[in-house]
């Protein structure tokens, strides 16, 4: 479980296919505070360390993360945002982050609003899972990239079919520690809705039957 607060980036030094595996080798600050088996979210996409050397640390993604995820469009130097599980009993600056991302979204517009920055992304909306629950709502929370937000001026349709979009505003602190200083028309993140969403949603259905 994470905050979508993220602690850093990491640098991917290296990428390493075996099978439908990629193996991504990552150089960041803490790398010395990990250990074996340990869970960091990379872009909002929860991975365990499988192996430990020097001053980098290896993840293994499977073909189901590289399907919904923008890991696999990773190359070698690219910056990753990363975040340490939550400690029990510490403070949820964020919202609750299951870090299992549920697809992938593209920047559509960025905009420069003299001291912080807002970045509109578009995505692909379906009518069933909307009704379980993926989609934004004004003044919720989304993840992108691991990053908590607050989502505003969303579009998607209740009915759910064809795109969806919302906005999000980051300020400079955030626009500075995080890949989002990497995020241009175009890019494509990795988004994960709010969990509170999908619960809800799931639970008014059961009440219809």
């Amino acid at each position: 479980m994470f905050s979508g607060i993220v602690e850093t980036t990491a640098t991917v030094v290296a990428i390493e296919r075996e099978q439908d595996n990629l193996h991504f080798t990552l150089r960041c600050p803490f790398t010395n505070e990990l250990k074996i088996d340990q869970s960091v979210a990379h872009n909002g996409v929860c991975l365990t360390v499988v192996r430990i050397k020097d001053d980098t640390y290896t993840v293994t993604a499977m073909r189901e993360t590289l399907e919904r995820s923008n890991l696999g469009l990773l190359q070698v130097g690219d910056e990753v945002n990363v975040e340490r599980s939550m400690q029990m009993g510490g403070r949820l600056d964020g919202h609750i982050v299951q870090g299992h991302v549920d697809q992938t979204a593209r920047c559509v517009r960025v905009e420069d609003q003299d001291g912080s920055y807002e970045f509109t992304f578009e995505y692909d909306v379906d009518a069933e899972m909307v009704r379980r629950g993926y989609f934004t709502v004004d003044k919720g929370s989304v993840t992108v990239n691991g990053v908590s937000l607050t989502v505003c001026r969303p579009t998607t349709s209740l009915e759910g079919a064809g795109k969806g979009t919302f906005a999000v505003c980051i300020i400079p602190y955030t626009f500075d520690n995080t890949n989002f200083h990497n995020i241009k028309v175009g890019t494509v993140v990795n988004i994960e809705f709010d969990i509170l969403g999908k619960y809800i949603a799931r639970y008014a259905e059961f009440l219809k039957n």
